[in-house]
């Protein structure tokens, strides 16, 4: 039976999201945005790529949730993106209202859909699309660590001088400025990176990891990431598509996993046909406990703004 992937908001995000869909031939794919015309024309230019790229299913545009009905996985990337001097959390306040009237559609057309929220602050924003819709908490995932791991990854291998690929490493914790890259985690083919770099060298990736976001949106100046965070929302729907049981860092609801209880945060998770099908708990260091924590207080504060 052929997936159906639902992509919500068809700007930078959500159209690059749509790409990398429909380059992964992972289903059929509709984009889905209020301005009319937007998605059929972005649509309409990515599925005319098929013939050339080599992808079979089909692209549709659409300004109606009906057309979303059914949908495998349903990936919200509407909002407005920050600007240069902006906070993910300055944009809470209207990107609440917009998450959770997409999350309530979507859930209505699709009430077995994987829901994989994109939109910042992203950890406040996949609390409202859970709280808004009541969908299964294995069901409603962030997209974050996906996107912080591989930006810490590229920093590792650029200093080290060795293939992104071969670099394997994990951010933790909210998607902001308290986010926890794991230094001890870190290892190019099994080589601990605090072998191979000065404790200077990886404080000031792990620095550049927790600022990546706002680095791009003050070259941008008009808008943030968007090729990255598209794709690591691709890869975590195909995992949940294709029940491949990849383990991902993701915004997952927490009901004690690391002492954690009533909150999204990035973690390790499992992800198959079942959505997140285990959280991958191991013992942190009192350091690393300690700097969670202040990912547990800063998510705190955003999920009580949502009033949800």
């Amino acid at each position: 039976m052929r997936k159906k992937i639902t992509i919500i908001g068809a700007g930078n995000v959500g159209a690059t999201t749509a790409h990398w869909a429909a380059a992964k031939n992972l289903g059929d794919v509709v984009l889905l945005d209020v301005v009319e015309g937007v998605p059929q024309g972005k649509s309409l230019d990515l599925w005319e790529c098929g013939p050339v790229e080599g992808f079979h299913f089909k692209v549709t545009g659409s300004n109606d949730y009906r057309d979303s009905a059914n949908s495998d996985v349903v990936i919200i990337a509407a909002g407005i993106a920050r600007k240069p001097g902006m906070s993910r959390d300055d944009l809470l306040a209207i990107n609440v209202s917009i998450v959770k009237g997409c999350a309530e559609e979507a859930v209505k057309h699709s009430p077995d859909c994987m829901l994989i929220v994109v939109t910042n602050p992203i950890d406040a924003m996949v609390h409202t699309a859970f709280k808004a819709t009541g969908h299964p908490r294995h069901k409603v995932i962030g997209m974050a660590g996906v996107l912080d791991s591989a930006r810490y990854r590229t920093f590792l291998a650029e200093a080290i001088g060795v293939a992104p690929k071969d670099v394997t490493a994990l951010v933790m914790g909210i998607h902001g400025d308290n986010m926890l890259p794991l230094v001890r985690l870190a290892n190019v083919a099994g080589v601990p990176v605090t072998d191979l770099l000065s404790a200077e060298q990886i404080a000031a990736i792990v620095e550049r990891t927790q600022k990546g976001g706002i680095e791009i949106v003050n070259h941008l100046k008009t808008g943030s990431a968007f090729y990255m965070p598209g794709l690591a929302a691709v890869e975590m729907a195909e995992a949940v598509l294709t029940d491949s049981k990849r383990v991902l860092p993701c915004a997952a609801y927490l009901e004690g996993e690391f002492g954690i209880h009533g909150y999204f945060l990035g973690v390790p998770v499992v992800l198959g046909k079942g959505g997140v099908e285990r959280i991958l708990e191991f013992e942190l260091t009192p350091e690393e406990k300690t700097a969670l924590a202040l990912s547990v207080t800063a998510v705190q504060k955003q999920m009580e703004a949502t009033g949800l």
